[in-house]
């Protein structure tokens, strides 16, 4: 049976990596079954709409980082409403998201290596397996800053996933703005997300039009 996270790729066209290690595996279903699922999906269909872009756009980039409609339209509306900030005007909409999406701490501890994927990493969280600046934190959402420092509380790093995280991290290369010791098993924010370094799988000024309906 193919997983549902699968089926999201097939549906927008795109690899979207949710399922960690299986995606850059030949058992990713995108290998073989590379068209919408159903039993309609091999066939031809018409273009999209507009509008069917632009939702295919959002439907992207907001299962990319793993978030409900919600939270994603709340990102998308804090970025509208800086934009109308005079001294901002100058600042690139997708760039800004970005920087905000790439900051959430689910994203940093999948980006540090600490979780195959973001879901994943979203669970190992709220399951209260890390520390932001030594203090115990469940707060997938929670924005990082400049300085902010991730590391494994002692209780669970004495599990076995943890422990068979050290071998993993031997050749893993991070963000540039993140900083990762593979000694002490902990990362640190150390610069800024860039658009082009986080490769969004999708058309981000697409989905503020999408929005702006």
């Amino acid at each position: 049976m193919i997983n549902p996270k699968c089926k999201i790729c097939r549906r927008t066209g795109r690899k979207l990596f949710l399922k960690g290690e299986k995606c850059n595996s030949t058992k990713c279903p995108m290998i073989k079954k590379a068209y919408a699922p159903g039993s309609t999906g091999k066939r031809r269909k018409r273009g999209l709409s507009e509008y069917g872009k632009e939702l295919r756009e959002k439907q992207k980039l907001r299962n990319f980082y793993n978030l409900r409609e919600r939270q994603f339209r709340k990102y998308i509306d804090e970025v509208l409403e800086r934009m109308h900030n005079a001294s901002v005007k100058e600042e690139n909409p997708a760039e800004v998201l970005i920087r905000i999406l790439e900051k959430r701490l689910d994203n940093i501890v999948f980006r540090l290596g600490f979780a195959d994927s973001r879901s994943q990493a979203r669970q190992l969280v709220t399951h209260g397996h890390f520390l932001l600046n030594n203090k115990p934190i469940r707060r997938p959402s929670t924005i990082l800053k400049k300085g902010d420092k991730v590391g494994i509380r002692l209780s669970s790093q004495k599990s076995q996933f943890f422990i068979k995280l050290a071998p993993k991290l031997k050749n893993f290369e991070t963000a540039s703005w993140l900083l990762l010791d593979k000694k002490s098993i902990e990362g640190t924010v150390q610069g800024v997300p860039s658009l082009e370094e986080a490769l969004p799988p999708a058309e981000i000024s697409s989905i503020f039009e999408f929005y702006s309906r």
